[in-house]
């Protein structure tokens, strides 16, 4: 947690950007895995939350009087029984106190905190719901039904809130930089073990192990997966077999819950064949583009755009595409290899703040998300500002039903050789992904050891 003086400073620069209303921030409940002891789920707090009220116990709400200025940390405080079981915890009073927060309440005072500002017909400012019990608790405050509660949430305070977090402050960079470096410690741990033989499980076992005993847990679940084709592969019990690629996308939460996210694709017999490299050098290449061109005011739209570009024109290199690379970009030829987008936000949330609605956060007035397939997929399209954190995503993967769909369609035939194309359904798929932060004048890494990405780099750290 942060000192008090961080909180005192955000709770009032958010008061001043929703100006007026109530504003109920809900944190977290217990999440059991298969009965209600079983709390196998790992609590996380509510990110914005977090961000505005620093503690991380389970069951705690904040609301703010914009009107009366008045702050107020609410919840119950744990009983005998719990205490028994769990040990001894502060009291609401006391979290309330180490975050500045001058008051706390029972949760029993939330009803009348709700209905009483509904009587005198106050704006109730609450953010979009993603829990189911948090739904029912909206529901059982406000009578706004859950499937409602999305359309119902503040846009002021919607817009408040991405406007604060999305720059990160130099304590927030410090903390994403200890997430990278445990993120470092997960992607050097898998590529030291893979090799024939073992199972996806196991490195992905391995990897997730790293991140909970160097943090607070993994940032998203682990992929680790022979089928890089898949986006989000998750480890199975298949054996790692030589000639393979196994693609690592791993991240971790450092004790502060901000978050890392890193790709890495590599060879399970630790060298690259021929026509893996170069497709990987494809990736890698699109990859270093990003770093040249991202910094302050460029579109992130127009990153992407000209990867997809880049990625095109080499494609048209070795045959697997064709004709006229600003027409088969225009049309969407381009996603038949890069179906998703460049990258996205990262902070306390690996895909920050997505929950908040994409269109206000990777989004506003300037550029609004594609519908094309595959663009429709970028994250993030606004112009870039000094201290966002962004993540380099760029992949190329060969889908076999994908490819077997729109060659029965007939789609962009002028574009891609279906027929090369063909020979790449066992290829699988490769993605190389960092973190960065936009800095003044350009933009720069995020973590102080560079996980191995350059081809000879892989193959000569996978040889120790």
């Amino acid at each position: 947690m942060f000192n008090k003086e961080t909180y005192i400073e955000r709770r009032a620069q958010l008061k001043k950007l929703v100006k007026s209303g109530i504003i109920i921030l809900f944190g977290n409940n217990e999440a059991p895995n298969n009965y209600p002891n079983n709390s196998y789920y790992p609590f996380r707090q509510d990110s914005s939350f977090l961000y505005y009220f620093g503690q991380r116990r389970d069951g705690l709400v904040g609301v703010i009087d914009i009107d009366n200025d008045k702050e107020c940390l609410v919840g119950d405080d744990i009983d005998i029984e719990d205490i028994v079981w769990y040990g001894s915890v502060d009291s609401v009073a006391d979290l309330a106190a180490q975050v500045g927060v001058a008051n706390s309440a029972p949760m029993s005072s939330l009803r009348s905190v709700c209905s009483d500002a509904i009587a005198a017909k106050r704006k109730i400012h609450f953010l979009p719901p993603y829990r189911h019990d948090t739904k029912i608790q909206i529901m059982d405050l406000l009578g706004i039904h859950p499937s409602k509660q999305k359309e119902a949430a503040s846009v002021e305070l919607i817009m408040a809130v991405v406007k604060m977090r999305q720059v990160k402050t130099a304590l927030e960079i410090a903390e994403i930089e200890k997430a990278c470096a445990i993120g470092y410690e997960m992607h050097t741990t898998a590529m030291r073990l893979t090799k024939p033989g073992l199972t996806e499980k196991y490195i992905g076992g391995q990897v997730d192990g790293v991140a909970h005993s160097l943090g607070e847990q993994v940032s998203f679940a682990t992929i680790f997966t022979q089928h890089g084709e898949i986006m989000h592969g998750t480890p199975s019990y298949n054996v790692l077999e030589s000639g393979r690629l196994a693609l690592c996308d791993a991240g971790a939460e450092n004790a502060e819950n901000y978050c890392s996210d890193n790709t890495r694709t590599f060879p399970v017999n630790g060298k690259f064949t021929q026509r893996q490299l170069e497709i990987y050098s494809i990736v890698e290449a699109c990859h270093d583009y990003v770093l040249d061109v991202a910094k302050p005011g460029v579109l992130w739209y127009d990153v992407h755009m000209e990867v997809c570009r880049m990625m095109t024109d080499r494609l048209n290199e070795i045959g697997l595409m064709k004709g006229d690379t600003e027409e088969a970009v225009r049309a969407g030829a381009h996603a038949m290899f890069l179906p998703h987008g460049l990258g996205h936000m990262m902070g306390m949330d690996v895909h920050d703040m997505e929950g908040l609605g994409q269109n206000y956060v990777g989004f506003d007035d300037e550029i609004q998300p594609s519908t094309q397939f595959g663009t429709n997929c970028l994250r993030c399209g606004k112009r870039l500002q000094e201290g966002f954190v962004m993540t380099d995503e760029p992949g190329i993967y060969f889908i076999p039903a994908l490819i077997d769909d729109w060659r029965a369609q007939g789609l962009h035939r002028d574009f891609i050789n279906y027929d090369l194309l063909e020979t790449y359904k066992d290829f699988g798929g490769i993605r190389l992904e960092d973190d960065i932060l936009i800095t003044a004048d350009g933009c720069r890494f995020l973590g102080k050891d560079r996980i191995p990405y350059h081809p000879k780099d892989v193959e000569e750290f996978m040889a120790q």
